[in-house]
């Protein structure tokens, strides 16, 4: 089976015998063009199954309106709320999106970034990988002058636009529910500290044991992935200690339902032997039995307000000079796994 080479501009042109530059004109509906010429153009084009090249057009133009989206996952509700509210945002500006995801992968993270870059989009809307430490494919965007806006995972240390939640209030707002229901061990499985949010949140986590007087003992501060695997494991880390805690705050919903799972399937009560908050108010926790506490990050938001920074990007012939650094409160669903004051 041989491939059929793709119909070219010229390859029009050559049938209908005039220049490449009438079909480029005809195909525009440039003025200059007679009805007659048009009509016959996109005839042939359609005979032919002539498809335009979109990226030499933009680097005639110097503008793709494409717009690619990195994010670590899209099974994720946070993220694919995100991604519906960008697209809803640029679509009525006439941008279209790319999407791709990294897996968490530091490696896949920088393909993607070189695939969009070499696509000509007009900006790139991130939220990094788990993996990443390195920053130097995200300077690589910022060299080429292109508008770089990150959401929920984003460093400091690149200086550019972000949004996302307060990530250190979040915690504080946990770990007070807990005490308020009578909590006085907690434990916290927690993302990776290199990465801003996580440690934000296990900043957090720390400050708010000091306030309250309660043990910061190593054992109960753990790192990892926050994936179902990782929750399941790490909550058997924590139900092997001579001392369990007595609360769980999971940095991430899919991490809290693996914990969910053991403390289902070890007949442990919740929230009366033990408390439970996630992070990121997945559909699942308020389908799970029993339902999960878990913040709300307010997806939605954060998905316009990144593409509204683009935006503002895009109407300038520079990049501003001024950052959105947009900062937005979180609020706690407060469900059965940690709703009981004990007595």
């Amino acid at each position: 089976m041989t491939n059929k080479k793709k119909a070219t501009i010229k390859d029009i042109a050559n049938v209908l015998n005039i220049s490449p530059a009438a079909v480029s004109k005809a195909l525009h509906d440039d003025s200059r063009i007679s009805t007659k010429t048009k009509e016959a153009v996109k005839k042939v084009a359609k005979d032919l199954n002539y498809q335009p090249n979109h990226l030499a057009s933009a680097l005639r133009k110097g503008k793709s309106h494409l717009v690619g989206v990195i994010v670590p996952r899209t099974n994720s509700n946070f993220f694919s709320s995100v991604i519906q509210n960008i697209e809803e945002v640029l679509n009525k500006e006439g941008y279209n999106i790319i999407i791709t995801q990294s897996n968490e992968s530091y490696k896949k993270e920088c393909n993607n970034i070189d695939t969009l870059l070499f696509t000509q989009v007009d900006g790139i809307i991130a939220s990094m990988a788990n993996e990443t430490i390195d920053l130097e494919y995200y300077k690589k965007v910022k060299s080429k002058g292109i508008p770089l806006i990150l959401f929920d995972r984003g460093e400091n240390d690149l200086n550019v636009d972000y949004i996302g939640i307060n990530d250190y209030d979040s915690s504080h707002m946990i770990v007070e529910h807990l005490v308020k229901q009578g909590c006085k061990r907690i434990a916290h499985i927690g993302g990776y500290k290199h990465t801003r949010i996580f440690n934000n949140r296990i900043r957090g986590y720390v400050d708010a044991l000091k306030k309250y007087d309660l043990p910061l003992d190593n054992e109960l501060l753990i790192e990892s992935s926050l994936t179902i695997k990782d929750g399941r494991e790490k909550m058997l880390q924590l139900l092997s200690l001579k001392n369990r805690p007595d609360a769980v705050y999971v940095a991430g919903d899919y991490a809290a339902l693996g914990a969910l799972q053991i403390l289902n399937e070890q007949h442990i009560n919740m929230p009366k032997d033990m408390a439970l908050v996630g992070f990121g108010n997945e559909p699942f926790t308020s389908m799970v039995t029993p339902t999960i506490s878990s913040i709300n990050q307010h997806s939605a938001e954060i998905g316009k307000l990144a593409a509204k920074t683009f935006l503002e990007h895009a109407k300038k012939a520079t990049i501003k000079q001024s950052l959105n650094k947009i900062i937005l409160d979180a609020e706690l669903i407060v469900r059965d796994s940690s709703s009981i004051i004990k007595k």
